[in-house]
């Protein structure tokens, strides 16, 4: 989330880069720029946007998971079992 006080003109950010990249570092957290007083931009630094990645990543997975487990209780799925005996059979692949 962003917070209120992490709201800077794009200008102030072009003038005073290092003071804002030293604090995106420090906080960990996105800051919001504006132009002419509109939203427009958000930055953050590497880490904490890869921090970000990995979470919509972890959440993406949970959803695919629980997606498949109701598919399971709604019996729109079948056992592991079945599907690899037949990608075996129809693969020749001997049974390992």
């Amino acid at each position: 989330m962003i917070h209120m006080t992490d709201i800077h003109p794009l200008t102030d950010f072009l003038r005073n880069h290092k003071e804002h990249i030293e604090r995106l570092k420090k906080r960990g957290r996105a800051e919001l720029l504006t132009v002419n007083g509109k939203a427009e931009i958000v930055v953050q630094d590497a880490e904490a946007y890869q921090k970000l990645l990995e979470a919509v990543e972890r959440a993406e997975t949970i959803a695919g998971i629980r997606r498949g487990l109701e598919s399971m209780t709604q019996g729109k799925g079948r056992p592991a079992e079945e599907f690899f005996a037949e990608l075996r059979k129809k693969h020749k692949i001997p049974r390992g």
